[in-house]
């Protein structure tokens, strides 16, 4: 009866209702990080001295699901870390607590350059989708940020090499109509015909492929927020919390907010 619906309802009221059955879904199977990610929000410009404030969330935004970082969703990938790294190389741990749908944090630049906000988290129960045909498995989200602090404008660091990462190898700042160049690695080295994701608002996304130095190229056409998604299975068994796992789901996501 829903297809038969689709079918005939116009494009917008279609958008609702298709809206309203994923929103359905993810309520239904939310009690799992899967189908969820986590992801970073920040300004893209900072000052030195001056404390640059850092969001995390967790859920599917361009579907309108933020989870409540004091809900029960939210409960099992809490335990997250978060830093930055400096354009010489130091990094600074960031603290968090709780401000409305976010963890929130901060740091303060001392440097000029580029500075790389982490947000790294691999401690997280074991999940049966076995169900679902898909097995079971450990999670490890990673999410990256860009900050740039004076007028030297350089790719954010790979900080990730026990899993996937996205690096930001632009060489211009994002805005609207500029084009954005990233670079998708996998335990340090270059993912060639990785593909990614580009999840909008209002149910529009894209995907691109990277080639062969693990890079894809995308123009901002609009004013909006903009996140990358790029998933992989790395199929070694293990254990964790003395539960055994088949394989490490990675993910790893990049936002630009204009």
């Amino acid at each position: 009866m829903i297809k038969w619906w689709l079918i005939i309802l116009n494009p917008i009221t279609k958008m609702r209702l298709t809206k309203i059955i994923f929103t359905i879904l993810c309520l239904f199977i939310s009690s799992s990080s899967f189908a969820h990610y986590m992801w970073l929000e920040t300004v893209a410009v900072g000052e030195r001295g001056k404390a640059h404030t850092v969001n995390v969330y967790f859920g599917e935004y361009t579907y309108g699901v933020i989870e409540d970082p004091k809900g029960e969703n939210f409960e099992g990938v809490k335990h997250f870390n978060l830093w930055a790294i400096a354009p010489s190389g130091t990094k600074i741990p960031i603290e968090t607590s709780i401000k409305a749908n976010a963890f929130e944090g901060s740091f303060i630049p001392t440097e000029d350059g580029t500075y790389t906000v982490v947000l790294n988290n691999d401690e997280i129960d074991v999940i049966d989708y076995s169900q679902y045909d898909f097995g079971i498995f450990k999670t490890h989200y990673h999410s990256t940020a860009k900050v740039v602090v004076g007028n030297s404008n350089f790719n954010t660091a790979a900080d990730n090499k026990a899993g996937l990462v996205i690096v930001n190898t632009s060489e211009d700042a994002a805005a609207k109509g500029a084009t954005v160049s990233l670079q998708v690695r996998y335990k340090d080295q270059p993912v060639a015909a990785q593909e990614v994701t580009i999840f909008v608002a209002d149910l529009w996304s894209k995907k691109l492929t990277t080639d062969e130095e693990g890079r894809i190229t995308f123009t901002l056409p609009w004013k909006t927020k903009y996140t990358f998604e790029t998933t992989k299975k790395d199929e070694v068994p293990g254990i964790y919390r003395e539960v055994d796992y088949e394989f490490v789901w990675h993910c790893a996501t990049y936002c630009i907010n204009l």
